[in-house]
This record gives C-alpha cells, structure tokens and sequence, in this order.
C-alpha cells in the first residue's frame, strides 16, 4: 500500500477526476477538493465524483471536500490537517471566450486562489507540486511545433496570461523555497466525462440534435487533440518523479532560464495536429449523421494552430502518448451516446 497523500484540486472537474481515480487504483490516499462552480453544469461534476462510489476498495483512500481554492483559511486548514506529500492543483477558471466576457473570475481563481496553494506549499513543505498550465500560452507563436523553450510573453487571452503568471509565479517560489515543481501545458484534452464547453461535446450535441455547428475562421484550425487517458498518464509520471534543477551541461538548450530552481514545465499533448474539418467528420462518422456547418470568422483570443512537441517530457518520464484520435473519439462518441441518450431519443 503506499503511504503517499495527494491532494488533488479540481477534483470533480475532467482532468481532476480522472487523475484523482488513477491515483486511488494505484494506493494513494487522496483528498480531492472543488467549488463546484456553475461555469458548465454542476450535475456532470456531481457525477464524475459519483464514479468513486463504484471504487469500495479505494473509498478509504477517498475523501472530498466542496472548497474554493482562494478560501486560503478553509485551504490551510486542508494542508495542517491531512500534510499532503504531493500537491495537484488542476482547479482554475477555464475557456478562452469566457476569460473575455468574466475577466474577474480569472483573477480570483488563477491568480488568487493559485497564490493561495503556492503559500500552502511553503507553509507546509510537500516534496512534489504539480499544476496545470494550458497550450494556451503559446498564443500566436508561429514556431512549430511548440516547444518549451519558445518565448510565451505575448498572451492573446486573459486565460492565458494567468497561466504563464501561474508559471511565473510558481516558478519564483520554487527558487525561493525550493518547492519541487512541474507546470504541465495540456493540448486539447477531451474523452469521456468530458468538458460541455469543448468542441468535442458542443459538435456532439449539435449533430445529435440536428442543429448547426458554428466553425470558426472557416474550417481553417488544427488541434492537437490529446485523449484523458494519456494526460493522466503523464501527470502521474510527474507524480513519481518530482522537479529537479536543470544539470548544468544542459546550459545551451535552456539558456534563458535560471538553473538552480527545482522547477520544470512540459508540454503534454499528442503531437498530432488534426484539422478541424477532419475531426468533425470522424465525428460524423462514429453518429452515423451528417453535421449542419455554419462557417464563421476567427474569434477574438483563439489561434489557428496548436502542435506539441513532446520531447522534454519523453526525456523526462518516458511519456508518449498511444491513443489516435479515430480511436479515442471513437471510446468518447459511445460514452457520449449513452451518457446523453435520454436526450436524444
């Protein structure tokens, strides 16, 4: 049995409930936290913690706790109480066009409730931090594919700028207390028990109602999808092997940043970018029915491309993803159906 807590925040959200089961059935005592915000509908976070119920071997290793991470009171009283080894903070206002319209939910759970974890984890010394960054930061990098090393100072999102400010900041309490940590660029995760406000739920449901999907600048995106599975994957390999300074012989990869702080950042994606028009039509495909295309102009803080290099994180815990997209929104297109089937009678 191992003897490791892990506190996982954003538990109930996609990412954050998916990591938290995999840590379960792998003997980890873990203690998930999450507001439960209204952004997208609380019934689907109700029943993703609903799935650990099924788990009665791991229920004992199991506990949440509905709390917002800038409650830094309600948070400090989680780190005195259950001494995490290891800390996953997944929980943050997310969306690109939401970040425009409600800026101020952005700041308090990204930058504020972000802080809040950082000073726990100094307050409380773990041996591991882990969080959530997003590709997102790349902005309108013409470099492909993206890689770590690449300049992300010019953030085209409020989302994004509080996800290099997260790096940044993590960053600075790496170097100042020596925190172990490790900022995870997600790429386009989707699969099942997924986001409503993603492209693969949102076509979903269009198509299934027979209703117009709206496609923005034209068709002419790529993503690089990347499936649940092989994210939790490399966020758990980051779990067993925390931050560590750059050795010095590395100088000339990573020049432009400082090497005696334990604090890395990888890119986690497939490093398959898949046109819009093609994943629409595999979707098409696994529905059996032809989606309704309404073509429409770029929307303000998205990007025409995003590609992942994923060499650093290959190098660093052997990750590489193993899913294809046909295969994966194959498992999420059943998934879909039968999750939704009520409503598409």
């Amino acid at each position: 049995m191992n003897n490791e807590k892990v506190l996982v925040t954003g538990a109930a959200g996609f990412i954050g409930s998916a990591v938290s089961m995999k840590l379960l059935l792998n003997g980890y005592k873990v203690l998930g936290i999450d507001n439960l915000n209204d952004y997208y509908s609380t019934n689907l976070k109700i029943q993703r913690l609903n799935l650990f119920k099924n788990h009665i071997e791991e229920q004992k290793n199991w506990r949440f706790e509905k709390i917002s991470i800038e409650d830094e009171e309600s948070i400090e009283n989680i780190f005195k109480i259950f001494q995490p080894n290891i800390v996953i903070n997944l929980a943050a206002q997310a969306g690109v066009r939401y970040s425009i319209e409600n800026p101020k939910s952005y700041v308090n759970s990204n930058l504020v409730g972000f802080a809040s974890i950082l000073e726990m984890c100094r307050k409380y010394p773990v041996k591991n931090f882990i969080y959530a960054s997003s590709s997102s930061v790349y902005g309108g990098n013409k470099n492909k594919p993206f890689s770590e090393i690449h300049k992300v100072d010019n953030p085209i999102s409020l989302y994004a700028a509080t996800k290099k400010s997260n790096e940044l900041m993590a960053h600075a309490y790496s170097h100042l207390y020596g925190i172990p940590s490790t900022g995870l660029r997600f790429f386009t995760v989707y699969g099942p028990w997924g986001r409503p406000d993603m492209a693969p739920m949102i076509f979903s449901k269009a198509i299934l109602s027979r209703k117009p999907i709206n496609i923005y600048n034209f068709g002419h995106m790529s993503r690089d999808f990347t499936y649940i599975d092989d994210v939790v994957k490399g966020v758990f390999g980051c779990c067993k092997k925390p931050a560590s300074p750059y050795e010095l012989n590395k100088v000339q990869i990573i020049k432009d940043f400082p090497l005696n702080a334990p604090h890395r950042i990888f890119n986690i994606g497939n490093g398959k970018p898949i046109n819009l028009m093609r994943f629409i039509e595999i979707l098409e495909e696994n529905f059996g029915i032809k989606a309704i295309k309404n073509y429409e102009p770029m929307q303000p803080g998205d990007v025409e491309e995003t590609y992942a290099d994923t060499q650093e994180l290959f190098k660093w815990i052997g990750f590489s993803p193993e899913t294809s997209l046909e295969e994966g929104l194959k498992i999420f297109s059943k998934w879909y159906l039968n999750f939704y089937k009520e409503n598409f009678k």
